[in-house]
This record gives structure tokens, C-alpha cells and sequence, in this order.
């Protein structure tokens, strides 16, 4: 924020307090987003929405949401920041459209309360788990009328079986990842409540069946359809990958349900999905919307290195809103421009025998952000203002540990 509010003239605490402070509705600018989104053309047939969780390093526990969690990034459990994140996707172009930041538990004990108030934490609120959050999002945007054919999502949300009864109850079609070790079965088991000494039925259900699999054993099984499916053009040629499925009951909560288990297998890595999809759909329909998943990963990417959302440090639960309706509003202005760059610009064809090519590449988020830094070209610093710039943060760097220390010492003379 200090280096928008130096490029733009605007006074330093004037931009902080924009984004920490001001009260500017952040899912304000969300909605009006999204009606935009749901109105353009792109999205009206083949769009899919996917869930993703993101996580960011954090050096205290202070930042809203913080708290030694699982951090996908680094692949272990640290400080982090996790947010709960839906991207709309279509062969052409990706976009965020909605996010919850998650709470740990710990946030919400009474030990906790001066940190609440701190980051201005939400009124109301209420824990609630990664997978009850993306249904709140999903509801959310089917009320909105964002049009998507199916959800894809990873397996920290296709393991759950509220969420995918959820989805069912709401005849919203679903892909979700699962570990290899879930437990299924070929025939519809028997849920069975034995009786206890005392005669009545137990709370407690057994499942009885003649066989059960792990997704794992089912990977070799006679029942399973195949076919090698071509899924997308990547930079070396065409993705290839091998997908089979069969029909498969699961127990949830002494419930039995039918779905799709729908096993995709690449030369060094097979996921296994569950799907509600029809028993009408087609393989290769599955499979397609299946690897969809591919691009929110390529959406976090971007908001990331290009948008500016791993360099967001302010602490307060307002400045994380604004932060996510900026970098949803700048997504979007992306996904336009790349629509608008193929409308405008016709790839000529000739450039596929020239290249000796079969398909020419979609403009990129880098490649638009070149545009725009030729468009609006940044002020150059001066070697004195670089001087100034230089000091200033040195200075501000000292009075940050100066401060820390005080605080260290206050807190030990307490105890």
C-alpha cells in the first residue's frame, strides 16, 4: 500500500486506512462483480465452479484468521492465513468470484476476545469447518445465478459426505477428489442396528456386505469402463490421460448413496473422484469436468505472482475483504481483457502452418500486465527520491522493532 500511494501522490496513511479502515463494503463490489460475470456470454454454457483452499505465511498470530494451520504451499503446518476460494472457469479463461476467510477454533475461545476485537472480527460469526464454508459460497452464488454446469473441488471437500449430500439435495452436480483409501462397495450394503442385552436397537449401525474396496482395489477391477481421453493443449502438445469409472454405494451417517467413483490416471499420479453425475453422462464428459480442477490452482497462481494477493500483510478482517474484492475486481478486468484480445484480434491460421503448431496460446495474465505497463507507463524514481524511499523504510523498519520490543517488555513486567 505504501508503493500505490507513493506511485499515485496519495498521502501514505490515507491509503492504509482506505484499506483497513474505511468503510467501504467490500461484497459490494463482489456482487456488482458477479453480475457482470453471470451477464457475459462466456459463461453461459460450459463454466464450472471450483473450490480451493489458499494459504499465506504469517509472522504472528495477530492477522485475522491466523493460526498454526495446514499450509498447502509449504507443505506442512505453520502460521498461516487460509481462505476458502471459488474461480468460475471455462476452456478460455479463469477468474475468482467469491472467498471466506477460515477461522480456527482457537479464534473463538474467550482467551481470544482481544484479538477479535483487534482485527474487527465479523459480528456474528460462528466457526465453521473449510467444507461448510465453500457450501455457504456455493449457495451464495447459486442464489446470485452465476451459471455453472458442475463443482469440482479437491479432497479435503470431496471426502465430505455432508457437503456431497448437500450438493445432491440441491441437484448441483459434483466432482470431488478423494483419498484412495475410501472404503465402497459394488453392491448396496445393509445398514443393520443390532440388538442389545437390554433389547432395543443399538445407536450404533453395522454395515454388512459381501465385499468391500478401497478406491485403490477398484483401480483393476472388470466393472470399471475405460478410455484414453485427450482433456486440453499444454505446452507440450496435447494432456492425455486415461479415465475409468463404475457405479460404487458409500455409507454416510447410516445412509447409503450411489455415485460415480471416477478414476483418472496420468504416467505418475491417479486421483480417484466421486460424482453424482447421471448414469446418462458420458465418460469423456466426466472426465472433462472432472480436470477442471487444474485451473483455480492456475487462478492462485496468478492472484499470487501477478496480482499482488501473497504481498497483503494488514492485520484487520475489513482489510482482508477489501483485499479480496480488489484482487477479484482486478481478475476480472483480466479475464475481460483476454475475452476481448480474442473477439478483437482473430488468430490468423496461417501463424499454425508457420509455427508448424496445431494450436496458438491464449494470452496471458503476464502478457496483460505488459499491456497495462505500456498503456500506463510507471514514473521512474530519481536517484534523491530512491535515496528518500530508501531511508524512510530503514526508519520505519527500527521503529517497527523498537515498538515490538517495548511491547516485549510490558507484557514480561506484567507477568
Amino acid at each position: 500500500m505504501a508503493n500505490i500511494a507513493r506511485q499515485t501522490g496519495m498521502d501514505k496513511q490515507n491509503t492504509q486506512h482506505f484499506m483497513s479502515c474505511s468503510p467501504w463494503s467490500g461484497p459490494a463490489l463482489v456482487a456488482a462483480v458477479q453480475d457482470d460475470i453471470k451477464r457475459h456470454a462466456e459463461f453461459q454454457s460450459k463454466a464450472m465452479l471450483v473450490l480451493d483452499e489458499s494459504a499465506e505465511q504469517k509472522s504472528g498470530e495477530y492477522s485475522a484468521g491466523a493460526g498454526r494451520q495446514h499450509n498447502g504451499r509449504l507443505g506442512k503446518i505453520e502460521m498461516s492465513q487460509v481462505g476458502v476460494f471459488a474461480a468460475l472457469v471455462t476452456p478460455r479463461v479463469n477468474t475468482w468470484i467469491d472467498s471466506e476467510l477460515f477461522f480456527p477454533a482457537s479464534w473463538f475461545e474467550e482467551k481470544a476476545a482481544e484479538k477479535r476485537k483487534k482485527v474487527g472480527f465479523p459480528e456474528g460469526r460462528t466457526f465453521k469447518t473449510k467444507p461448510e464454508l465453500a457450501w455457504e459460497i456455493i449457495q451464495r452464488l447459486k442464489a446470485k445465478e452465476i451459471p455453472f454446469q458442475a463443482v469440482a473441488m479437491d479432497d479435503l471437500y470431496g471426502r465430505n459426505g455432508e457437503l456431497r449430500k448437500r450438493l445432491e439435495e440441491a441437484e448441483i452436480e459434483y466432482y470431488g477428489d478423494i483419498p484412495a483409501n475410501t472404503v465402497m462397495y459394488l453392491d448396496r450394503p445393509q445398514i443393520v442396528y443390532p440388538i442389545t442385552k437390554q433389547g432395543k436397537p443399538s445407536k450404533h449401525y453395522r454395515i454388512v456386505a459381501k465385499h468391500r474396496y478401497t478406491a485403490t482395489e477398484l483401480l483393476k477391477h472388470p466393472n470399471l469402463e475405460w478410455a484414453e481421453i485427450t482433456l486440453r493443449p499444454n505446452e507440450r502438445g496435447q494432456l492425455h490421460a486415461r479415465f475409468g469409472r463404475c457405479r460404487v454405494w458409500l455409507v454416510y451417517q447410516g445412509e447409503c448413496r450411489q455415485e460415480w467413483l471416477l478414476i483418472r490416471q496420468d504416467e505418475k499420479q491417479i486421483t480417484y473422484t466421486l460424482s453424482n453425475a447421471s448414469p446418462a453422462t458420458s465418460l469423456e464428459t466426466m472426465a472433462w469436468r472432472k480436470s477442471h480442477r487444474y485451473f483455480i490452482e492456475r487462478s492462485n497462481q496468478d492472484e499470487k505472482s501477478e496480482l499482488g494477493w501473497d504481498e497483503f500483510q494488514a492485520i484487520k478482517y475489513l482489510a482482508w475483504e477489501h483485499q479480496l474484492a480488489l484482487t477479484i475486481l482486478a481478475s476480472w478486468f483480466i479475464a475481460l481483457t483476454r475475452l476481448d484480445w480474442m473477439k478483437r484480434f482473430e488468430r490468423d491460421p496461417a501463424l499454425l502452418e508457420e509455427y508448424e503448431i496445431d494450436v496458438l496460446p491464449l494470452l496471458s495474465v503476464r502478457n496483460v500486465r505488459e499491456l497495462l505497463r505500456a498503456a500506463i507507463p510507471l514514473p521512474k524514481l530519481s536517484v534523491e527520491e530512491a535515496a528518500k524511499l530508501v531511508i524512510e523504510h530503514l526508519t520505519n523498519r527500527t521503529r517497527s522493532r523498537k515498538s515490538r520490543l517495548r511491547k516485549r517488555r510490558e507484557k514480561s513486567a506484567k507477568t
